[in-house]
């Protein structure tokens, strides 16, 4: 009987220790921490941290569209576009470094080795075209490419402005900007009622109106738009009061006078 009540008495203070362990250990757990994904220290969630979550942050440059973890903006990688004139080189064949304007169509003539389309793709994914294209004609192609020219990209600025024209887009610019770059306003202009027109795409042109003489008035540029490349602005002798939101492009050249460029 005595043994059998030692037995139990260990029983009972074993049990004891192993909820005393159990307590300590979720004592020094962080408090508000709840089962899940582990997170950063930067407050990302992923699959893991330390080595892990590092690899992972690594892992938004494969792309080359920048990690804003590490501050990084995300910037797509350029895509070629019709004349866009690229450089090809072999290193070990150098007899085919050739230069490669992108035609209408979105092709580029390599060559001995045919047609391939340009149009649309990274230069990285254009490399890996050339060197597609040559397997079985060269060996081992190893080609290399490079961006040689492009169309820049532009605003148009027409009506009422000193000097209407093609301007090159360099940097952040807004409409009030692209108006001074064209000379500013003239004499008989509508301040009120600038028109910035946008292609959609091939069928549609998106048109807003800006009242950049109350902006102008009021010291208050908070709502003067950027220009994308490819915009339109178009300042008007008299007011228009009534204008659609989207124009076909048809109707979005009534506004222009083809002269002035």
């Amino acid at each position: 009987m005595k043994r059998t009540s030692h037995l139990a008495n260990v029983a009972v203070a074993s049990l004891l220790a192993v909820q005393l362990c159990v307590a300590v250990f979720a004592r020094e757990q962080p408090q508000g921490e709840s089962p899940g994904p582990a997170t950063s220290s930067a407050g990302q969630t992923g699959a893991g941290s330390g080595k892990t979550a590092t690899t992972a942050a690594k892992s938004g440059t494969a792309d080359g569209m920048g990690n804003p973890q590490l501050g990084g903006e995300r910037r797509p990688l350029y895509r070629l576009r019709r004349s866009d004139v690229v450089t090809v080189s072999f290193t070990l064949s150098p007899e085919f470094d050739q230069i490669l304007t992108v035609q209408p169509d979105g092709y580029v003539a390599l060559k001995d080795a045919g047609m391939v389309v340009a149009q649309g793709l990274t230069l990285d994914e254009f490399r890996a075209a050339v060197e597609r294209s040559y397997q079985g004609y060269l060996h081992d192609p190893q080609p290399a490419v490079a961006l040689k020219d492009f169309e820049h990209p532009y605003f148009i600025a027409g009506g009422q402005v000193g000097h209407p024209g093609k301007y090159e887009l360099r940097g952040e610019t807004t409409v009030a900007e692209a108006v001074q770059i064209a000379g500013g306003f003239t004499q008989d202009a509508k301040h009120s009622q600038v028109l910035l027109f946008r292609r959609v795409n091939d069928e549609l042109v998106e048109a807003r109106i800006f009242n950049l003489k109350k902006m102008l008035q009021e010291k208050n540029l908070a709502e003067d738009p950027h220009l994308q490349p490819g915009d339109l602005i178009f300042v008007p002798q008299n007011a228009i009061s009534k204008i659609g939101r989207f124009l076909s492009r048809p109707s979005a050249s009534l506004y222009l006078n083809s002269t002035q460029f």
